[in-house]
């Protein structure tokens, strides 16, 4: 839906085995990617806050954007989290940057 910096895609995603990970079915949303115009001062400021990010750190997605996950559960270090919800960084292109700024 939409064109350019304004594209949405929508995945409908189902286990093959619901038994095993990752549980794309729990919870019923399970995955929301947004641009952002600096990923690493995004990460940056976002983990000074409490936020908790997966391992790996920012690294290239299948896109070929770089990408980094906010962790869906937060602990006693990082009390914040995206409630369940895995939350995917990406590092908007120029061209998006430009649209939207």
């Amino acid at each position: 839906m939409g064109k350019g910096a304004y594209a949405v895609e929508v995945d409908i995603m189902q286990p093959i085995d619901s038994n095993k990970s990752p549980k794309v079915h729990e919870p019923k949303l399970n995955h929301i990617g947004l641009w952002v115009d600096d990923i690493h001062k995004a990460v940056e400021w976002l983990t000074s806050k409490g936020v908790r990010f997966t391992p790996g750190g920012v690294r290239k997605g299948a896109a070929g954007y770089d990408v980094c996950f906010i962790h869906p559960k937060g602990n006693e270090e990082f009390p914040y989290s995206s409630e369940g919800v895995l939350v995917e960084l990406v590092q908007a292109p120029a061209d998006v940057i430009k649209a939207l700024g």
